[in-house]
């Protein structure tokens, strides 16, 4: 059953039952329609009582600041609502490619996927890309074709697109109908049903028997459609008896769709045009009868937080809690604000849990556990947060003032604390360097920056040893430009600056250098004296120190401060103010003074040696070289092996994916070329390419580029 709770006004659907409800995640690419078709789609139901828009910075879903002034969806939204007493919980994600990360947590709280494309702009790659994640999970999907009333809106063509993009079994369940102008779409066929909806006097429609006329055009498509639902039976006779000339009956048909459809084997297209209203309630109907309920789906795996095996989970509310943080964000009014999708047991106000969070160390978020008391819970619309009695298996909440909840973490019973599978993230490669502009702010942007670290794990945070700046790891321009926003509205005062690469310095031939530091200023001075010999080693080697002092020339006591005096300044650098690596040095000379000599004074005579030894110009600038993956469809591969080229690359060969459509372009590349290639690369291939980095090693750097770094480095 599905009962109302009321908070300062606004209704909030609570369900008790995990097989009423529906949840849904909504994917396209960007300018497709998805914000403008929740909103009509919660409009359709009474939700909410008059539809924003995404011009306006009015829409439900597209709350955050961000996404109002860049008008498109840039973070997970959720907006439930209820049809023929069903929850249907929609997500709304982010079109753009800059905000995967939100995408996949969509994917993560969902349990069928609804694809919406523009019949204006029609297929691009990025889409493809999504529909062949969401196959690799084996996520249900829908399409829904879109913009329909657009002058340039062409529903044949971008329905002809769907089906080669995505595979024979897209297939449309309606076909849309012309008004008396012959040129607006009025209403919708169904070719199962043979039902016309009429939506010339408005939504809702009026309903009516298919006339004769309608049925001709129809017949070759209602005869693929049925064809293709028949394919997809359990029933194995059905094909025979259809071949033999049987009519089956739409009672066997609808029910053998809906299977197909929650199998995610069978992808139905649905027309919708939401500014008139046209298909809403289809698409509706669609989702109650034929999406899974999360009673169908199966759920991720879970562990002990020790790691040890757990039995496998039910969706069941009377079963252990278990719950996920999709989407963590960090309101300046109520805090923290989490949304949950639950997927065992009953989430309830006052219960005290257990918060885990581990796997994810590398991008900035250190393994926790803590036990935490949920004052309240929550049915989110947007950024409205609706009070509800409790959450059960299935469905999805929120809950605000976690001291410790993470995107990602699991919640569990705290007498049995679990934990979840994590799902897959994207590797940040775009590096965005951030300096606070006073010292006064440090404080405010190290908290402002562990704040937006814990909300999204495609975001990664470095401070960098060697080159002493604090990076952000982005996943593109858009992205950085967003996190860079919420930054400075926490009221931080920040800039950014260029990204430096970790370079290192090496010797390439041997060297001899001498050291002599002596002070006398009036009692105790200063004196030691040393001369070493420096060898280069191969790569990887490091640092070897080596006495071959005779006689005593320098004190068995001081030895080790000469090495301590070179290792500081290897540390240091010596032309460029980079780590100096794989040498040997050797002590082979020096002299001391019996009460001058000091541990300091020998530290500083071995530093100087290294410098000295420098000065005969054997010193070479070493870049770091990654190994990098793109793949690419094939068409790009040309373009891609051109560019990495320009790039100093090596190209290391290219190979076909598994599923054939795609090409692996493997290449070795300085990084220092690699700085901005996320965004050059996804401009190169139209969005639809992507990458991977290893280090590979170090290698030398040419001349001239050295040379420009030496000279910066003297000029400071």
């Amino acid at each position: 059953m599905t009962q109302k709770t009321q908070e300062k006004g606004l209704t909030a659907p609570v369900v008790t039952e995990p097989g009423r409800v529906r949840n849904v995640v909504l994917v396209g690419h960007s300018g497709a329609g998805k914000t403008t078709l929740v909103e009509a789609l919660l409009a359709a139901t009474g939700t909410i009582s008059r539809t924003g828009t995404v011009a306006d910075g009015t829409t439900v879903t597209d709350h955050d600041p961000a996404a109002v002034r860049q008008q498109r969806s840039v973070s997970l939204s959720c907006a439930p609502l209820v049809h023929e007493g069903v929850k249907i919980n929609l997500l709304d994600t982010p079109g753009y490619a800059d905000f995967v990360g939100e995408l996949r947590a969509g994917l993560r709280a969902a349990d069928a996927a609804v694809f919406v494309v523009s019949a204006v702009d029609g297929v691009d790659e990025a889409t493809v890309a999504l529909w062949e994640e969401c196959a690799a999970i084996g996520m249900p999907r829908a399409v829904t074709i879109t913009r329909l009333d657009h002058p340039r809106a062409d529903y044949e063509g971008t329905l002809q697109e769907c089906q080669e993009a995505f595979g024979e079994n897209v297939m449309p369940i309606y076909q849309p109908m012309l008004g008396d102008d012959g040129a607006s779409i009025a209403g919708l066929l169904g070719l199962v049903t043979l039902k016309v909806l009429d939506y010339s006097a408005g939504y809702p429609p009026r309903a009516g028997e298919a006339e004769r006329e309608h049925l001709l055009p129809i017949k070759d498509d209602r005869d693929l459609l049925i064809e293709g639902i028949i394919a997809e039976s359990e029933d194995e006779t059905l094909m025979d008896r259809y071949v033999a000339g049987e009519l089956i009956s739409t009672d066997t048909l609808i029910p053998d769709l809906e299977k197909a459809v929650a199998r995610g084997t069978f992808y139905p297209v649905i027309p919708v045009c939401a500014a008139t209203g046209v298909g809403l309630d289809a698409l509706l109907d669609g989702l109650v009868s034929a999406a899974p309920s999360p009673l169908e789906h199966d759920l991720p795996v879970v562990t002990g937080v020790d790691g040890g095996p757990r039995p496998p989970l039910t969706c069941d509310p009377d079963g252990p809690l278990v719950a996920e943080v999709v989407k963590t964000t960090i309101d300046r009014h109520v805090g923290r604000v989490s949304l949950v999708r639950v997927f065992s047991g009953t989430l309830r106000p006052e219960l005290t849990v257990h918060v885990s969070g581990h796997g994810l160390t590398e991008r900035g978020h250190p393994d926790h556990d803590a036990d935490e008391r949920i004052a309240h819970v929550y049915s989110p619309l947007g950024a409205q947060l609706r009070e509800v009695s409790a959450c059960v298996a299935g469905d999805i909440c929120a809950i605000t003032k976690s001291g410790s909840a993470e995107t990602g973490d699991t919640i569990s019973a705290k007498d049995q604390p679990l934990l979840m599978e994590p799902w897959s993230m994207p590797e940040p490669l775009l590096p965005i360097a951030v300096v606070a502009k006073t010292r006064s702010d440090e404080d405010a942007l190290a908290k402002n920056l562990a704040r937006l670290v814990a909300g999204d794990p495609t975001l990664r945070l470095e401070r960098n040893p060697d080159t002493h700046q604090q990076v952000l790891w982005c996943m593109g321009e858009s992205h950085a430009d967003v996190v860079l926003e919420r930054l400075r509205a926490g009221g931080v005062e920040l800039d950014t600056e260029p990204v430096k690469v970790s370079l290192r310095e090496t010797f390439s031939a041997p060297a001899q250098g001498h050291g002599r530091h002596v002070k006398q200023s009036g009692g105790h001075g200063q004196y030691a004296v040393c001369s070493i010999k420096v060898e280069p080693l191969p790569r990887g080697s490091g640092f070897e120190f080596v006495d071959k002092v005779v006689g005593g020339a320098v004190p068995h006591n001081y030895i080790p401060s000469v090495e301590k005096g070179v290792r500081a300044q290897l540390e240091r650098g010596i032309v460029a103010g980079y780590p100096v690596i794989d040498l040997r040095v050797t002590l082979v000379d020096g002299k001391a003074h019996s009460v001058d000599s000091s541990d300091a004074a020998f530290q500083t005579a071995g530093a100087l040696a290294l410098r000295t030894a420098a000065e005969q110009g054997q010193v070479t600038l070493l870049e770091p070289v990654d190994e990098i993956v793109v793949r690419v469809p094939d068409s790009y591969v040309g373009a891609v092996m051109s560019d990495l080229s320009g790039r100093r690359g090596r190209p290391l060969g290219t190979e076909v994916t598994e599923d054939g459509d795609r090409s692996l372009v493997r290449a070795e590349v300085p990084a220092t070329e690699l700085v901005r290639y996320a965004v050059e690369l996804r401009a190169l291939t139209s969005g639809a390419g992507t990458f991977s980095r290893t280090y590979a090693r170090h290698e030398p750097m040419p001349a001239h580029l050295a040379d420009a770094i030496r000279k910066e480095h003297a000029s400071r």
